[in-house]
């Protein structure tokens, strides 16, 4: 059963990555589609990842979805990192000790019974209303990129630089939010923690 149910998380991640049929779009739909970064090179064919057809039904919210897509990935980029640091290295406290919660996947519900993630949410909602919600907002206008919160200092310095490190984000964040959802099956199927076998 684990068997089955790890190659059907693996092929259904990797659909992720296959080409489209292409649809008959309209110029102007076209050279919005084409304007956003995300599709990606891979071996010398380009791909653009859309079965839903959203770029075509919702043209508009374009900006909203890149910045929905960004701040997941970010979002899951610190998720994987901290699935399996968590594994390893505990803040002090009682209430995050080992012998309190002993696997990682346990957390979440032993954190919610104890109030730590209520002040979690509270923080990430404060951060959406003040910070998010009019970011999005002047994204959806053309006032700024999607996901562009002006953090430069370690970015390249060239045009061509800071693209690719644009391309690296997106395709690490891409890459996260699968790889968060197969440990966390993994860690709840196998009941361990990292490396989850």
């Amino acid at each position: 059963m684990k068997t089955a149910a790890a190659l059907l998380t693996l092929f259904s991640a990797a659909s992720a990555f296959t080409s489209t049929q292409p649809s008959s779009r309209s110029v102007a739909m076209q050279a919005a589609m084409d304007e956003m970064d995300g599709s990606f090179d891979f071996r010398g064919k380009e791909f653009k990842y859309d079965p839903l057809k959203l770029s075509e039904t919702y043209e508009p919210f374009l900006p909203w979805f890149r910045e929905c897509e960004l701040r997941h990935g970010r979002t899951a980029m610190l998720a994987v990192v901290g699935f399996i640091a968590t594994d390893f290295i505990r803040i002090p406290g009682e209430m995050y000790s080992f012998e309190a919660i002993p696997k990682t996947i346990d957390a979440h519900d032993a954190l919610l019974k104890t109030g730590p993630m209520y002040q979690l949410a509270l923080w990430i909602g404060l951060f959406d209303l003040i910070i998010t919600a009019p970011a999005a907002a002047a994204a959806a206008k053309g006032d700024r990129e999607p996901g562009d919160f002006g953090w430069y200092m370690a970015m390249p310095k060239t045009d061509e630089g800071f693209a690719k490190k644009r391309q690296a984000e997106l395709m690490n964040g891409r890459l996260a939010m699968i790889a968060v959802g197969g440990i966390a099956t993994q860690s709840i199927t196998t009941g361990h923690g990292f490396p989850y076998l």
